[in-house]
């Protein structure tokens, strides 16, 4: 297998319909917010069935991981302090810098969703230049996490300073969550939905 992403190798496949059970429900569950029961049915056909959500159909294949990641990703994605915009723009680097043309192409669509128009992102995928304030700072707090496993302690610093150190701390687990995801998601093949922003 080469690192091109256009073509990779499925390693790992999304639960089919047969396989989903009251474990595999209880964990999309959580991320949606509601018991597992109330879960529509994989291939009902509904907005939210299991089988439109390769991502999902993946972790489920362990439901009790799945279910205690989804309940912490599930908490930075929507009751996290750090602004959408500022959290898009930290997980498109990852998926830029870690070669994750699903994550590209997922969150290119959440980002442009979040309000960050198509012209940052454009700009981020050639690196910091026409950023500014704390969009670069975010930007090269994530770089410095990407290259040396940590966050400089001036950058460290003049984080907690403009974002306070609650989100300041989420933006370090961000990066964190999705350079794990980028790494497994590679690993098993998982390509963008058809149509998806293409990695740069």
């Amino acid at each position: 297998m080469t690192d091109d992403d256009s073509t990779p190798r499925q390693t790992l496949t999304p639960l089919t319909a047969d396989q989903w059970g009251d474990a595999e429900y209880a964990a999309f569950g959580v991320l949606l917010g509601i018991p597992g029961e109330k879960v529509p049915r994989a291939g009902s056909g509904h907005a939210m069935d299991p089988l439109k959500f390769d991502i999902i159909g993946l972790l489920a294949r362990h439901p009790e991981m799945a279910r205690a990641f989804l309940t912490f990703n599930g908490f930075l994605l929507r009751r996290g302090e750090l602004s959408p915009r500022l959290r898009e723009l930290a997980i498109l680097r990852v998926a830029k810098t870690r070669r994750s043309a699903f994550f590209w192409g997922e969150h290119t669509k959440v980002a442009v969703e979040s309000g960050v128009p198509q012209e940052d992102i454009t700009r981020l995928a050639e690196g910091n230049e026409g950023f500014s304030g704390v969009d670069l700072l975010v930007l090269a707090a994530t770089d410095e996490m990407l290259a040396d496993g940590r966050v400089q302690a001036e950058t460290w610093e003049h984080l907690v300073a403009a974002l306070d150190t609650h989100a300041a701390m989420e933006l370090i687990f961000v990066v964190g969550t999705y350079t794990m995801l980028a790494m497994a998601f590679r690993t098993w093949g998982l390509a963008p939905p058809p149509g998806s922003a293409p990695l740069p």
